[in-house]
């Protein structure tokens, strides 16, 4: 049986491949966009990043299944592995920033906080002043990106940390007040997260996660609910129905295939998981995606 893959690209259109520590990248909007006639196919970057900075223009960005309108100016925000497209319009404009997760990881290292950034996919409309600063970090970055004059590597960091600090403060009108939270918090479900990226489709109980990372139940919920607002078992399914979600919008897999992919031996038992958590039924939910 043909089954239609979801695209992971290194950027654009280019094969993945593996994605050195410290890459950044910046390019104009228009340099991918208008080759592909201002149509961006949903896709994923495994190990990159993205912000996009609208300055001119609008579209309509998809995101898991959710389709934003977008009216510049604007920024926007993929984390890494979110299966993502656009429809721009022709007269849009503006750049994008890539950059690999592990250097955001070693960006947070020295100055934590930052990562919240990217704590989720979603749209941010900057203020003028905002928009001007952050504009200008990118240009910066553009610039030094184009050569390696002495300080090189300091000064790409240098606009990137502009840009990502600008960007931060500007987003907590989407994202709500972004709470510091103790460090041993952040690293327990980093490393939880993490572990549920590669095991989720096993079903495992939270207690066996729980002794896998070296913590009690109670100490994992009480870091989940602190950093994420979410229990570790929420935390489990919203990542199972991630891949439910994406499976049956960009794959023609049955239901029933769909739920044994991520760990359902019973149909009727992931239609039921599905249906509780989704308010519709897989069968609904994938005909509402192709409406």
């Amino acid at each position: 049986m043909a089954v239609a893959a979801i695209p992971s690209f290194y950027l654009y259109g280019e094969p993945h491949r593996a994605v050195e520590d410290g890459f950044v990248h910046a390019e104009r909007l228009d340099d991918r966009s208008r080759p592909h006639e201002w149509t961006i196919l949903p896709h994923a970057h495994a190990d990159l990043i993205q912000l996009f900075l609208l300055e001119q223009g609008g579209g309509t960005m998809r995101a898991e299944g959710e389709n934003l309108a977008v009216t510049a100016p604007a920024l926007l925000i993929v984390p890494a592995g979110i299966v993502h497209g656009f429809d721009w319009l022709h007269e849009s404009a503006g750049a994008v920033v890539t950059l690999s997760v592990r250097h955001l990881a070693q960006l947070e290292g020295r100055y934590p906080g930052l990562a919240a950034v990217f704590d989720r996919v979603g749209v941010v409309y900057p203020d003028e002043a905002a928009t001007g600063t952050i504009g200008a970090g990118i240009a910066t970055l553009m610039r030094e990106l184009g050569w390696s004059a002495p300080g090189h590597g300091a000064a790409v960091d240098a606009a990137l940390l502009a840009v990502l600090v600008e960007t931060l403060r500007a987003s907590g009108g989407m994202r709500g007040s972004i709470r510091a939270a103790p460090g041993h918090h952040q690293s327990l479900v980093a490393r939880f997260r993490a572990r549920i990226d590669e095991r989720f489709r096993l079903r495992e109980p939270i207690a066996i996660h729980a002794e896998a990372l070296g913590t009690s139940e109670s100490r994992l919920r009480v870091a989940c609910a602190r950093i994420a607002a979410q229990s570790p078992a929420a935390m489990l399914d919203q990542r199972a129905m991630l891949d439910a979600k994406r499976a049956l919008l960009y794959t023609n897999l049955s239901v029933a295939e769909v739920g044994f992919a991520i760990g359902f031996a019973d149909p009727a038992y992931f239609t039921r998981f599905f249906t509780r958590h989704a308010g519709m039924s897989p069968r609904a939910y994938r005909r509402s995606g192709s409406a």
